[in-house]
């Protein structure tokens, strides 16, 4: 006597939305303003200027940017400015911050594009395991996109998943 395997999981009215496939690919840096620094601690407007109008911004085509000072030097918010001017037209995405600050910006942008109509009064699985540094906010963010249409979302695999929300109405 054969049974027939059912995949009930692949049958299921779920829908899963697994962010790693939305992540951007694209080299992520820091840029360390402190080397531009007298002393790694003092900006000195012309010197500042000098070295910022020398530099090869073209080594940051296509990355995604996070500056940044690693001393303890007091920067002006415009001097982040004025090396945005420089870096922008190259690089793909600009922050002030570290590597999480910048994966929080991608998908903060990532998410409040990400079209929900596919999802109404669906039961929504967010996949939970990724091998890409995918921030907790982005998972949070889409909750709130989520919940005012969603049957119910739930956190996991589909074969062990967690209830997170269920629409009572």
């Amino acid at each position: 006597m054969s049974t027939k395997i059912v995949n009930r999981v692949a049958n299921s009215q779920l829908k899963t939305i697994d962010l790693e496939e939305l992540y951007p690919s694209g080299e992520r840096v820091i840029i360390d303003i402190k080397r531009w620094l007298f002393q790694e601690l003092i900006l000195k407007e012309t010197e500042f200027r000098e070295h910022l109008k020398n530099y090869n911004w073209k080594q940051y085509k296509n990355k995604y940017v996070a500056l940044n000072c690693s001393s303890n030097a007091i920067i002006p918010s415009w001097a982040f400015m004025l090396i945005a001017t420089y870096v922008s037209p190259f690089a793909k995405k600009v922050v002030v911050g570290n590597l999480t600050q910048l994966e929080t910006s991608i998908f903060y942008e990532i998410i409040s594009n990400f079209t929900v109509k596919d999802y109404k009064n669906k039961s929504i699985i967010i996949k939970g395991c990724a091998t890409k540094p995918i921030p907790e906010t982005a998972y949070i963010q889409l909750i709130e996109k989520l919940q005012p249409i969603a049957k119910s979302i739930m956190f996991g695999e589909a074969c062990s998943t967690v209830p997170l929300f269920k629409n009572t109405q």
